[in-house]
């Protein structure tokens, strides 16, 4: 699935290994923002927000089915120069398309009336105005070093973004009240991306953009959306987490995510059960599932949501180096009962295991995007180097990397 072929770097095997991707820091994502600011529609902005991607550590397709995930922030962040406007009119740009601003009025912010990526840009200013918030018109430039189709959650980082300027720059006073606000802040997000843009995903990539706290990793329950920082240091432990970018292709508005998400709900229908987070009894619960497919989804979920109780309990103890098996196990369960794995992510885990890493599995979505292996601290340079001649001789395209530190979440970086 998602296989790219490349029958000319068959025989290539890099003698170095590939340059990460580095995390712009704030002066820099601020300036490049501002300044495609001001050549798209002049002047300054009131200010330059920042939101960031994120890793998902265990616990994938689980949050909407009302279970326990544990992702961090990354470093790596979309920057949104905005300015308030009292006329109406909503105009975007963005950095990959610096040349095509779009314009529209508060009015065409609706599902079904903006598509690609002005979809996550604004739809953030409609969800927020359903919720009952008094927000208008702005100008908003958006540059961002969030590797786009990664499954890092890209999209979530501009809706986050945008969600924090207008909170600003309008006085809806959300950011003022903590976690409370931010949470707030992520739901509408998160109805931005289901109604807006179409993507039916659940609420853990906007938690993680609007709660995340530097240096810690965020269990969020989606029953409750209620959250635990858990300190994550893998420094002191000797340990880095690595992110494989497969860059295979990835999306979540193909079909094959709803298709997953219906067929748990279907099964809690069958089970009696408001979410598979309910089923106590895998055993009692499979037996009484017809439909194979099913089955499998939901023991992917039941399990998967053990995972994470058990990885969580880990790093509570400092016990971080032995969470490589939950890593494996929980890629394994992705693979086989949830098939959103693919050629390229499988082949990315096995070689960083082979590679010495302790534990790894694709994050996010699946289909495509990324895979993270835990690594010994320097380990990085050859764990990647082999990944990509694996990858080269495998015929499949170059893969990226990127280091994955505990960051902050969404918030200002810079004055107008």
């Amino acid at each position: 699935m998602n296989q790219q072929t490349h029958p000319d770097k068959a025989a290539h095997r890099p003698s170095e290994a590939p340059e990460p991707q580095i995390a712009w820091t704030d002066g820099e994502g601020a300036s490049r923002t501002a300044a495609l600011f001001g050549d798209s529609f002049g002047g300054v902005p009131d200010g330059v927000w920042a939101a960031p991607g994120r890793v998902n550590l265990i616990g994938e397709h689980v949050d909407y089915n009302g279970g326990l995930c544990l992702p961090i922030a990354l470093p790596h962040r979309t920057f949104v120069a905005l300015a308030r406007r009292d006329d109406g009119v909503v105009r975007v740009v963005s950095a990959l398309a610096p040349s095509k601003v779009w314009s529209g009025t508060v009015a065409d912010v609706v599902p079904g009336s903006v598509s690609s990526w002005v979809a996550y840009a604004a739809g953030p200013l409609w969800s927020l105005t359903q919720d009952g918030f008094g927000v208008g018109g702005f100008d908003a430039a958006v540059d961002s070093c969030v590797p786009l189709g990664a499954g890092l959650s890209s999209s979530a980082a501009i809706e986050c973004a945008v969600a924090v300027a207008l909170d600003e720059v309008y006085g809806l006073g959300q950011l003022v009240l903590g976690d409370a606000g931010r949470a707030r802040l992520a739901a509408a997000c998160v109805r931005a991306e289901n109604e807006v843009a179409g993507a039916p995903t659940g609420g853990m990539d906007q938690a993680a953009s609007m709660r995340a706290l530097a240096g810690h990793a965020l269990l969020l329950d989606n029953v409750d959306a209620s959250i635990e920082q858990v300190p994550f240091d893998l420094e002191s432990a000797g340990l880095e987490l690595l992110v494989i970018d497969t860059r295979a292709e990835h999306a979540l508005v193909d079909g094959q995510y709803a298709a997953r998400r219906a067929a748990c709900h279907a099964a809690a229908g069958r089970l009696g059960v408001a979410t598979l987070r309910e089923v106590d009894d895998l055993d009692a619960a499979l037996a009484v599932l017809p439909d194979p497919v099913e089955a499998a989804r939901v023991r992917h979920v039941v399990t998967e949501i053990a995972r994470v109780r058990e990885f969580t309990d880990l790093v509570r103890a400092g016990r971080v180096r032995e969470v490589g098996p939950l890593l494996d196990a929980s890629h394994e369960s992705l693979r086989v009962d949830y098939e959103v794995s693919c050629a390229e992510l499988d082949l990315a885990v096995a070689t960083a295991r082979a590679a010495g890493a302790l534990g790894a599995r694709m994050t996010g979505g699946g289909f495509g995007g990324s895979a993270i292996a835990l690594i010994e601290a320097g380990a990085a340079a050859s764990v990647a180097g082999a990944v990509a001649a694996a990858f080269a001789s495998a015929g499949m395209g170059e893969p990226a990397f990127l280091a994955a530190v505990a960051g902050p979440g969404a918030g200002r970086v810079a004055q107008s």
